[in-house]
């Protein structure tokens, strides 16, 4: 039973060592996160923060979307 053991421990090891040597081991790349370090700024009319590359801006305000700029302009003129 043991020689039986044995030889099955050696042939998983063998398998396992031919596949770790045939394939080239080459450091995978994580891929860029563009939002990485951005400073964030606050949406001046529903409050979501969001990269300040992303965010529409108006008189020193932020905003999110067209539509909440929108909003918040019409608000304000009345």
């Amino acid at each position: 039973m043991f020689r039986l053991l044995f030889w099955i421990a050696v042939i998983f090891a063998a398998i396992w060592l031919w596949r770790r040597f045939k394939t080239p081991s080459t450091p995978r790349q994580q891929p860029r996160r563009e939002d990485e370090g951005q400073p964030m700024v606050r949406c001046a009319h529903c409050g979501v923060h969001l990269p300040r590359s992303h965010a529409l801006t108006q008189d020193d305000r932020w905003y999110c979307s067209q539509a909440h700029l929108e909003q918040d302009r019409s608000s304000g003129e009345r």
